[in-house]
């Protein structure tokens, strides 16, 4: 297989996780309640808090057991399947069994363990292709992108059909996963001795940069998974098609720009998209929580998607370009047990500031964090830049 049929391939992988993650998010409300919660907010928080908290715990594992076969494409199909049975068992068993919530939630959590492997690697393996990291790393996070902006309308669509439809979904794109993916071209390095991504960031204190990044990314895309989506249900009263429809204002841009994005940090560096991207999206962030209309609360979602689009491909092309090639599973497992504790940190303390103080204070903070790690991390980001001058990159 070429190396962009490659690239298309484990693009569709990583769209296809997000597709099935997002999946549940328009609904959230509902689908907890059908699955025995007596809450909307608590309960939606540790729902998803579950996935993440897996995605913590297991993203060193999947990584390490990679690098050490020096293989991928066994490790992502069998996250895949597994999370196919996840999803699954999520749709099946509370019923049929009668699970307490907090079944449920060990359910949610199995299933995060399964799923992140599938993520983490397809990821991985986009790395290890040869060629422009901006432009395969651009191709990821059109991925994310497009995964999100389907996945939040049809999941909105599907709520309407039933409150378990898009767990039958769900798992029916990982089992299609798991089918295809052993069609992809391995091109993982040779087999080496087990490290982990703490180690690599002794090795390399210049990984904190995009771990950093990606941290208060996630954090915000875990702010809007929770609290945006009942932002819009609660305070302008959507339903779960129509807030699909609303949260796809922000993945569409957020999809369609990463690639060309992922070529312009290449020609001008990281530091200008990384940095002053994210203090831009701080800013759009705070604007959506504090516009009383909801017209100009969906633009602010539209911009919203279109700094996301400039930061993200350059951050995780940051990541290829100071991790070391052998250590490339245990760096993006590194990067994304970063960005699992910013969602996980997102839902948790998100929902906790707006159940004590309100949306738009939840929004000033969540916006005002990613505005203060650029004005901090700036200067570490310019002595990066002139380190490459220097050297010659």
């Amino acid at each position: 297989m070429s190396r962009t049929r490659s690239r298309f391939a484990l693009a569709g992988v990583v769209y296809a996780t997000l597709l099935a993650q997002v999946l549940l998010y328009p609904g959230i409300d509902a689908l907890v309640g059908a699955l025995g919660a007596e809450t909307d907010l608590d309960a939606s928080m540790w729902f998803l808090a579950a996935e993440f908290g897996a995605f913590v715990v297991f993203a060193v594992p999947w990584g390490l057991a990679s690098d050490a076969a020096g293989r991928r494409v066994p490790f992502v199909a069998a996250g895949a399947l597994l999370g196919a049975a996840g999803y699954l068992l999520l749709a099946v068993l509370p019923g049929r069994l009668g699970l307490s919530f907090p079944a449920v939630l060990a359910l949610r959590a199995f299933q995060g363990a399964a799923t992140v492997g599938a993520f983490s690697l397809a990821m991985t393996m986009l790395m290890d292709l040869e060629g422009s990291h901006g432009r395969n790393m651009g191709a990821t996070g059109i991925a994310i992108g497009l995964g999100t902006a389907t996945g939040a309308p049809l999941g909105g669509v599907l709520y309407g059909v039933g409150p378990f439809v898009p767990l039958y979904v769900a798992s029916g794109v990982f089992l299609l996963v798991a089918l295809c993916v052993p069609f992809v071209v391995d091109r993982a390095p040779a087999a080496r001795e087990r490290t982990s991504p703490f180690a690599g960031l002794r090795r390399t204190p210049r990984l904190a940069l995009p771990y950093a990044f990606g941290f208060a990314d996630r954090l915000t895309a875990g702010f809007f998974s929770l609290v945006g989506t009942l932002y819009f249900r609660t305070v302008f009263d959507l339903s779960p098609a129509a807030t699909g429809l609303t949260l796809a204002l922000f993945f569409a841009p957020f999809a369609l720009l990463q690639y060309p994005f992922g070529v312009v940090s290449d020609r001008i560096g990281r530091t200008a998209p990384i940095v002053a991207g994210s203090a831009l999206y701080g800013g759009a962030v705070v604007l959506v929580g504090a516009v009383a209309s909801l017209r100009t609360a969906q633009a602010g979602m539209v911009l919203v998607g279109v700094l996301g689009a400039l930061m993200v491909p350059a951050t995780l092309a940051l990541v290829t370009d100071l991790a070391d090639p052998s250590e490339r599973g245990v760096a993006m497992a590194g990067f994304n047990i970063a960005g699992s504790v910013g969602f996980l940190v997102g839902i948790v303390a998100g929902g906790l500031v707006a159940d004590t103080y309100g949306y738009r204070t939840a929004f000033l903070v969540v916006g005002g964090l990613e505005i203060a790690l650029a004005a901090v991390t700036l200067p570490a980001f310019l002595r990066v830049e002139q380190g490459w001058v220097a050297g010659g990159r």
